[in-house]
């Protein structure tokens, strides 16, 4: 099913991080226990795993609310749509920069609150124009260490690409020197992706050892500009699907 991590200082929150093999997406279910509705969200679903994400939200008797996206990905259709229609009631979120259709468009400084709890947006653009990353809440009531979900922006001692999609070196390595190297150390480090059987990092860890983004900018320029990646296979299906929630035939 996938890992599980419990924030070591809060009762609160429900933390699962869930894997779709075929993409080497990471899935990640939130919710607040404490609050009587325990309500529920989800982080970058895939749509060939909506069935055992909705399984195990029954399971545990919480109540989804939300479906949200880092960003608009090109090697997955996402889940939101499909949960929408298997669970009316969800919203789905994702960037307004991003173009995209979904029930709420976010923006840098809004929160996602889900119960006490609530997620920060912090605007990381680079991977792809809309890429966002999700930050646990700075406070005492707020799971600590903060947790930071940042999609193919930092990978753990990674990067996401930066030749498609609106994507630019630069404006990647100012998004996470600025938006994420700035978090506490200790801020865990939760990717949309690992292809190396990795689950978990820490903002310190990748300043100190992520083989791209301690680089200084120039050689960081060059290291992305001379991988030539192959075409993403699932590109031309993914990212139409994704503009518009997962459902091709979505019009709202």
């Amino acid at each position: 099913m996938g890992s599980y991590t419990a924030s070591s200082q809060s009762s609160k929150l429900i933390f699962r991080q869930l894997f779709e093999k075929e993409s080497s997406t990471y899935t990640y279910l939130l919710a607040d226990v404490s609050h009587p509705d325990k309500p529920a969200l989800l982080i970058d679903p895939v749509d060939k795993t909506v069935d055992r994400d909705l399984s195990l939200v029954k399971e545990l008797g919480l109540k989804l609310i939300y479906a949200l996206n880092t960003h608009v990905h090109a090697d997955h259709v996402t889940g939101t749509g499909l949960i929408k229609t298997k669970s009316p009631g969800v919203k789905s979120i994702i960037s307004k920069a991003s173009g995209s259709k979904a029930d709420l468009l976010v923006e840098p400084g809004d929160k996602v609150s889900f119960g006490d709890l609530f997620l920060e947006v912090r605007a990381t653009p680079g991977h792809t124009l809309g890429c966002i990353t999700y930050v646990t809440g700075d406070g005492p009531d707020q799971p600590q260490p903060r947790m930071a979900f940042t999609g193919d922006a930092l990978l753990i001692r990674g990067c996401g690409r930066t030749d498609f999609q609106g994507g630019s070196s630069l404006q990647l390595y100012k998004s996470v020197h600025s938006q994420i190297f700035t978090l506490p150390k200790d801020t865990l480090i939760y990717p949309a992706h690992d292809y190396k059987g990795f689950s978990v990092s820490t903002v310190e860890e990748e300043m100190l050892y992520n083989p791209r983004l301690t680089k200084n900018q120039e050689t960081f320029k060059g290291i992305m500009e001379n991988l030539n990646l192959a075409y993403p296979k699932m590109m031309d299906i993914a990212v139409p699907a994704n503009m518009v929630c997962g459902l091709q035939d979505m019009t709202s």
